[in-house]
């Protein structure tokens, strides 16, 4: 995972604030904790917030995306495949509430599956992105703009000729002039 990190990190200031947004086992807020940032670990599943407490040995908070209602407290959030989860219709208030949670000129990592549908996997939904779609997205929340955007493999090698990957870098806008 360090060369999805090496570009978020470079946009945050050491010692910074991260949301991990969707925190999953924790193995994302402990690799940024270990390098000295603050971190505050968030997701919708009870197994998950007590997984990343666990590794991280600080509370992970139980919450949904919609519950989010920080406002201006992250210097980064790191949403790494987890908003592929949320229905699409239902993506620009998620990102609205992102957004709302960053500092000015913070900077917000997104994944999603590469693709172009809306679907049911294993019992679970994924709203798979492509550039097209995710420019659409980001359209909608004028205080973001784009900074990067590239595909990657799957770093899973069991999936990685089986998977491409959208990752996105964008920042919040200074100012609303």
């Amino acid at each position: 995972m360090s060369e999805l990190y090496a570009p978020f990190l470079s946009e945050i200031e050491p010692r910074g604030r991260i949301l991990d947004a969707g925190c999953g086992s924790g193995r994302d807020s402990m690799a940024f904790m270990k390098k000295g940032y603050q971190v505050v670990s968030i997701d919708a599943s009870e197994e998950m917030v007590t997984a990343t407490s666990k590794l991280t040995g600080q509370p992970a908070l139980l919450m949904l995306f919609d519950q989010i209602s920080f406002k201006a407290e992250f210097d980064g959030i790191w949403a790494s495949a987890s908003l592929l989860h949320i229905p699409r219709s239902n993506l620009n208030v998620v990102l609205k509430r992102l957004t709302n949670a960053l500092k000015p000129s913070g900077t917000c990592y997104v994944s999603f599956k590469h693709g172009d549908s809306e679907r049911i996997e294993d019992g679970r939904y994924f709203n798979d992105l492509n550039e097209t779609l995710f420019q659409r997205v980001l359209g909608e929340e004028a205080r973001l703009e784009l900074l990067q955007l590239w595909l990657t493999n799957d770093v899973r090698r069991a999936h990685q000729r089986k998977q491409r990957w959208l990752n996105a870098l964008v920042r919040r806008i200074a100012s609303n002039a």
